[in-house]
């Protein structure tokens, strides 16, 4: 079947899924960017109560890395606050950076204190699920029905390009996340779907 043939929505269990997803190509280019995700925009990145929950266990292990202003920020607010829209976010520093970045001088890279920390083994807790499924953005609609769409940022340009130039989709560039969120039996469906799709 032709991309241009695909139907725009996929329903894989109880998860749709923008065809998109399948088609388009995508891998973050962190030398060219700079984790800029973690700095633009203007509110933090949706969350959980849980993790919420999870964030705050592991707030003393990550506080070392954190900017005195982002401490502030905590200190005053805590981890997380309510968006203009409603919608529960990472708390963050002057309107834009997520208050649990952190700057590796060597690579002059903004990366994530809580991913940092579990890579190192220090915690359980990798980050908010919707922070590791990007460029997805995931939404639950009042049935109980949960959409997933790709979305295209221009800091992520970079992203699509590397993804072309290495014939990454996107689904499979977000393996991982993908697994983690919906589980293992659900990510080989979405695989085979799109075999059969793009066959």
């Amino acid at each position: 079947m032709d991309k241009k043939q695909l139907p725009p929505i996929l329903q894989i269990g109880d998860v749709l899924i923008s065809s998109d997803i399948i088609t388009e190509e995508f891998c973050c280019d962190l030398t060219v960017c700079h984790g800029a995700c973690c700095v633009e925009g203007e509110a933090g990145a949706p969350v959980t109560l849980d993790d919420v929950a999870a964030i705050e266990d592991c707030l003393d292990t990550v506080w070392p890395d954190l900017s005195a202003a982002a401490q502030a920020v905590i200190d005053r607010q805590g981890v997380a606050y309510t968006d203009p829209d409603g919608d529960l976010v990472t708390s963050i520093v002057g309107g834009k950076d997520c208050v649990f970045t952190y700057y590796d001088r060597q690579d002059d890279c903004c990366l994530c204190a809580l991913e940092k920390a579990c890579r190192n083994g220090q915690t359980n807790y990798m980050k908010p699920i919707s922070c590791a499924l990007y460029p997805i953005r995931e939404k639950t609609f009042n049935d109980g029905t949960v959409g997933l769409n790709y979305h295209r940022w221009a800091i992520c340009q970079c992203g699509r390009e590397k993804g072309r130039n290495i014939h990454l989709p996107v689904y499979r560039f977000l393996e991982g996340p993908l697994t983690r969120r919906f589980g293992k039996e659900w990510y080989d469906e979405l695989c085979s779907v799109a075999s059969q799709l793009l066959s």
